[in-house]
């Protein structure tokens, strides 16, 4: 028996043995097939075309060759053979087309992401700053600000339950505030850099105000600035900020009061500070922001506002400042005072005053205060003087009727864009407004707005300005608005 005839007996003697495997395995259905050859194909990686191709070619091979030697398979089962075959090389071939495309498509992606062109969240804050503050905090939860506790008597407030849950209920509201503050620490650190001598008042004051409004992302009456940035220089106290064209340049031997505001829904965040170059000057910030930490620890639930006054005088005449040979004792101002805030209100109805003998009044839960201090090297008592730029619509006024078209329309302006909030003729230019004066003038002779006229005292003396914001929680207080400056 030759070679050839014994391997022809060997195979058809196995096709035998293995024709219950060969029918189950025709039994397979085309889907069945592929769905094999795409796990084959994964598993291979990136292989899968050449080995689909080189496995394709020997099993060709294997049915050209061994085809004479093997008993001959019906003409049906080899049609269906070669469609299977033939349609298998089409399916690898377009599977393989597919998952090309899909690798050219992830690593595009790949690169768009790298390129930062998906618009990433930013984790910090830029120079100057312009990424809104509740982007650096994509939790929605903002820093708190110091926490301090009431005095003795008011000690059981932290572990009473009921005091904590009512704090507890009021997260919402406060975490609003904590972001106004946050955007004010925020805004402050930035304008202690650009704030040197030479820079134009009007130049300051813009920068400051326009990084408020992308900080806080400006939304109408939503969210914005609380008032104009005050920026009142040496006897001038408070309410003097520059008016369109106004020219005047910050000198190293000025004493600066910077007073600006946040807010969002309308809880204010009234917060200021002094810069002043010349260290002669050191004293006088000292007293002042030691008078304005003093009215801070002193605030409480149940505590008179009479009281905080007598503490504040006590410390800030306290101080002495040298100035040109000359010694003066540092003065409260005290026609002057702090306040309480209502929403949409900076002057809630309650004063602080920074000098003993005021009102009994006392602090209330649930209530916030700007306790804010002036110190003065002159009388220690101000007066309305100098070009008025700040006004503010009367919180209380009902329906005024005006004959003056201009005054109506200026009205209109006036009630959708600051409503009852602070606002200055840079703002009215700002928003294309044009020759106001007298539709304003109208509005403040009929009691509709109030002007608020520079403060000072005599001139040639220096005052200087600390203030800060509280809520008083049920269970302790918060400095909303400390930072790391002051």
């Amino acid at each position: 028996m030759s070679e050839a005839e014994a391997m022809s007996i060997s195979q058809a003697g196995g096709e035998q043995e293995d024709a219950g495997q060969e029918a189950s395995s025709a039994q397979l259905s085309k889907a069945q097939l592929k769905r094999l050859k795409k796990k084959a194909a994964a598993a291979q990686g990136g292989e899968e075309a050449a080995n689909g191709a080189a496995a394709n070619g020997a099993a060709a091979n294997g049915a050209a060759g061994g085809g004479g030697g093997t008993a001959p398979e019906p003409a049906g089962a080899e049609a269906e053979d070669s469609g299977d075959e033939e349609e298998g090389a089409e399916g690898e071939g377009g599977e393989a087309a597919a998952e090309g495309a899909a690798k050219k498509k992830k690593k595009k992606s790949k690169k768009k992401k790298a390129g930062g062109g998906g618009g990433a969240a930013p984790t910090q804050q830029t120079v100057p700053p312009t990424v809104p503050v509740k982007q650096l905090f994509p939790s929605g939860v903002f820093p708190e600000g110091e926490w301090q506790s009431y005095k003795e008597d008011q000690r059981w407030r932290e572990t009473a339950a009921e005091k904590r849950e009512l704090d507890r209920l009021q997260f919402d509201m406060i975490n609003e505030v904590r972001q106004a503050a946050e955007v004010h620490r925020q805004v402050r650190s930035y304008v202690q850099t650009i704030a040197k001598p030479g820079i134009l008042m009007s130049e300051l004051c813009e920068k400051l105000e326009d990084s408020v409004r992308k900080l806080i992302d400006e939304n109408g009456l939503n969210a914005g600035i609380a008032f104009p940035t005050g920026c009142s220089l040496n006897w001038v106290a408070a309410h003097w900020t520059p008016n369109s064209g106004d020219k005047t340049v910050l000198q190293y031997d000025d004493v600066m009061k910077l007073d600006f505001g946040t807010q969002i829904n309308g809880r204010i965040v009234d917060s200021a500070f002094t810069v002043a170059f010349n260290p002669r000057y050191d004293p006088l910030l000292q007293a002042v922001k030691d008078a304005t930490n003093t009215g801070v620890r002193e605030s409480g639930i149940d505590v008179r506002l009479c009281d905080i006054g007598a503490a504040i005088q006590e410390v800030m005449e306290s101080y002495e400042v040298e100035l040109d040979g000359k010694t003066y004792q540092v003065k409260s101002i005290r026609n002057l005072n702090g306040h309480s805030i209502g929403p949409y209100r900076i002057h809630a109805g309650k004063s602080v005053p920074i000098v003993k003998g005021g009102e009994a009044t006392r602090m209330e839960e649930g209530e916030f205060f700007a306790i804010e201090t002036f110190g003065s090297t002159g009388k220690g008592y101000v007066r309305e003087d100098l070009e008025v730029s700040h006004y503010m619509k009367n919180f209380d006024v009902g329906h005024v009727p005006l004959r003056l078209p201009r005054a109506k329309a200026l009205l209109g302006t006036i009630d959708r864009h600051f409503g009852t909030l602070a606002f200055c003729r840079r703002y009215l230019d700002r928003l294309g407004e044009e020759k106001y004066l007298m539709a304003l003038k109208n509005l403040c002779d009929a009691g509709i707005v109030d002007p608020y006229p520079p403060l000072c005292d005599v001139k040639g003396c220096y005052t200087a300005q600390y203030e800060h914001t509280l809520y008083l929680h049920p269970t302790r207080k918060e400095v909303l608005s400390r930072g790391d400056d002051y």
